[in-house]
């Protein structure tokens, strides 16, 4: 059971998070990872990551455990497909095998720093099986623009009906 009353019981070393932590980039563009998240890692995590482009301006951080078995998934589409070609060419280009200093830091790669256009605040924010790096200020905007109304009216059409029709 971790601190916060949820348990991390997944298959296969699996590696849920929850939280949201606000972070700085030093000069380096390196940060700090929150010790919150340290807590919800997996055994099977190591100190290993893979970062890449997220589908918004933000970056996407796996844990070595998650990001495999996404790429043998990615790794075993048809070549053939240019849609794919187009879609592996986005979301691997840019992907990086990151590691925990001695500090528990971990260093952004330039081009993926200014992606995200990542430059002294940031947010670290859970998303099931990976965490989020927001700039600080786009993280806050985002939610800003966004209404309750809208988060439930997103909220039916994603977890309503069909197979997803769950209450929550």
């Amino acid at each position: 059971m971790l601190e916060n009353g949820f348990s991390r019981t997944l298959p296969h070393g699996m590696t849920g998070f929850l939280g949201e932590y606000e972070s700085t980039l030093d000069a380096k563009g390196r940060f700090l990872l929150p010790a919150g998240f340290k807590k919800q890692l997996s055994d099977g995590a190591g100190g290993q990551f893979v970062i890449n482009r997220g589908f918004e301006k933000c970056l996407s951080l796996y844990p070595m455990n998650e990001w495999q078995p996404i790429f043998e998934r990615i790794s075993k589409l048809n070549d053939f497909d240019p849609k794919v070609r187009e879609f592996r060419r986005y979301f691997l280009n840019g992907a990086t095998i990151l590691e925990l200093d001695s500090a528990g830091r971990l260093l952004v790669p330039k081009n993926l720093l200014s992606y995200a256009n990542l430059e002294k605040d940031i947010v670290l924010a859970a998303a099931s099986n990976k965490i989020e790096i927001w700039d600080k200020g786009k993280y806050q905007e985002f939610f800003e623009n966004f209404s309750p109304g809208a988060f439930s009216d997103l909220a039916q059409q994603v977890m309503g009906g069909g197979d997803n029709n769950i209450s929550i």
